[in-house]
């Protein structure tokens, strides 16, 4: 058993990480840190988990890690930073999944420029890799950074023409579900607001694109339509190329690329739906190919392959784990 500590559990993201620590069968939970919640019961912040832990939230401030074997950070951009650079200042040595935005790029004026702020933490940058299991491992640090919720999708899908086809132009428009955009109201994500409506947003100039370009050809042209859908959970989204390939070998494309992987699942011929994704660690690829237009199609849930459960594979491969260890049931 491994004793984990989830920081910042406080919000949707935190409730799903806490949700997966407490299932695994190789994982103890031993801290969930909130500063809202200290020194009150799990349950407060999420009541689905009322009866699955006595655990109480622990303050920051107060967190003993002697006895910690491995970290998930689930803060805020910048919050994340300052507290990876805390534990390395306190000489924790364990693996660390940073779910922020805060180490996911490789030019970081590209991500000051994205946040308006001045990266905390630049001498730690170089300590991550990018974490999507199923085109960077086995990994070479122990620290990893979680990629974003559209990023993830959009990398999967985009990846096996990335590798066979090199440059390439493509139009995508996303949709996310109103958890995106974590438990702080706004007027603009406010569910009244959602619901019976699809609204546009960042269009051409969503942060999670930057986190997806720098791994493709240079000359590669994506432009990116995000907008929000009236669910709680859960992108559905669709890649637009024109391509000379043929059905067999776009199919042999992504056959390479995930036919072995444990959480993308193929839709040869066919776009998936979201309602097969959502509440699962799986990223569903589908692609139709017509007339010289190629579309690929992703989805995904937000919290989980695009969070949690995704930062729970790296985790394990962190661990030397099976990847999939409390997320899918073993292979029999």
């Amino acid at each position: 058993m491994k004793r984990i500590s989830i920081l910042h559990g406080g919000g949707y993201v935190g409730r799903e990480l806490i949700r997966l620590v407490l299932q695994h069968p190789l994982a103890m939970l031993e801290h969930v840190t909130s500063r809202t919640y200290a020194d009150q019961p799990l349950h407060v912040a999420h009541p689905m988990l009322r009866g699955h832990s006595n655990l109480l939230f622990t303050d920051p401030d107060s967190l003993d890690l002697s006895n910690v074997d491995a970290a998930l950070v689930a803060a805020e951009h910048r919050r994340g930073a300052l507290t990876v650079a805390e534990l390395v200042g306190r000489e924790f040595s364990g693996p660390i999944v940073d779910l922020s935005a805060d180490f996911r790029y490789e030019d970081l004026d590209v991500y000051e420029t994205l946040f308006e702020t001045k990266h905390p933490a630049r001498h730690l940058s170089d300590s991550f890799t990018y974490g999507v299991p199923e085109i960077f491992s086995p990994y070479t640090t122990r620290r990893i950074a979680n990629p974003g919720c559209f990023a993830t999708g959009l990398l999967l899908a985009v990846w096996p023409l990335n590798q066979h086809i090199g440059a390439f132009r493509a139009a995508v428009t996303a949709i996310t579900g109103a958890s995106g955009s974590g438990t702080r109201p706004k007027s603009t994500t406010h569910f009244p607001e959602r619901e019976g409506n699809v609204r546009a947003y960042k269009v051409l100039n969503h942060q999670h694109l930057p986190e997806v370009t720098q791994f493709l050809n240079r000359d590669t042209d994506i432009a990116m339509v995000p907008a929000s859908g009236p669910w709680t959970r859960g992108i559905w989204g669709t890649v637009h190329v024109n391509s000379d390939a043929d059905e067999a070998m776009v199919g042999e494309w992504f056959d390479q690329a995930y036919g072995k992987t444990a959480c993308v699942r193929l839709w040869p011929g066919q776009l998936p739906e979201l309602r097969f994704a959502a509440l699962t660690p799986y990223c569903d690829v589908g692609w139709i190919l017509r007339d010289g237009h190629l579309v690929i199609g992703f989805a995904l849930d937000n919290l989980l392959k695009g969070a949690a459960s995704q930062a729970i594979q790296n985790l394990n491969l962190l661990l030397n784990w099976p990847e999939t260890t409390g997320l899918l049931p073993p292979v029999e």
